[in-house]
């Protein structure tokens, strides 16, 4: 039931937001030298290793790394970019993931390689049996403002809880916060 609702959604919602798409694609390239889309290796379900794409927001050539542990990261983030990880906009092409089958709609944020703690903490609590997602519990319960272990404590209670009527509770409420730019560091 999840898969189906999640391919039903990101159909939907990347039709609706397709003329969007075009628009910020163009304003990446205006903006900016580099490509439009950024693309990252990133965990997965059963631990295996994705490309997750995301529009880009930094200039070329930054190194990936957790945002925090970015030196200067006002200078590499685009004009464009500003104002795209403010509304959330980057994430759009995640969409994509999500009907490759890579991501779910909600589940745990994908961890970057070098994120190896949360990674090995995932392990051990058998987060990774689930799909990530483009949002979840952590991101709705303050997202760049809390800790690691807060983060994988609500990993580990969707894990425990997760089904389609929190789906569509995480989702509302992740549409609300973004309006409202909750939580949203850079």
């Amino acid at each position: 039931m999840k898969r189906l609702f999640d391919i039903i959604f990101s159909i939907l919602f990347l039709t609706i937001s397709l003329p969007l798409m075009i628009i910020v694609s163009i304003a990446i390239k205006v903006d900016s030298k580099g490509p439009i889309f950024f693309k990252s290796l990133r965990v997965g379900q059963h631990g295996k290793t994705f490309k997750m794409i995301k529009f880009r927001t930094m200039a070329e050539g930054t190194k990936l790394q957790e945002t925090k542990k970015i030196k200067n990261l006002n200078k590499k983030i685009t004009k464009i970019g500003h104002y795209l990880r403010r509304s959330s906009l980057d994430e759009l092409p995640q969409l994509f993931n999500v009907l490759f089958g890579q991501m779910s709609i909600v589940g745990p944020r994908p961890a970057i390689k070098s994120q190896k703690n949360l990674i090995k903490k995932r392990l051990k609590f058998k987060i990774y049996q689930i799909k990530p997602g483009i949002t979840g519990l952590a991101q709705i319960n303050g997202r760049d403002s809390i800790s690691e272990n807060k983060k994988l404590y609500y990993d580990c209670l969707y894990y425990k809880e997760y089904g389609i009527f929190l789906d569509i509770k995480i989702i509302f409420k992740t549409v609300f916060l973004v309006i409202i730019y909750k939580d949203i560091s850079h």
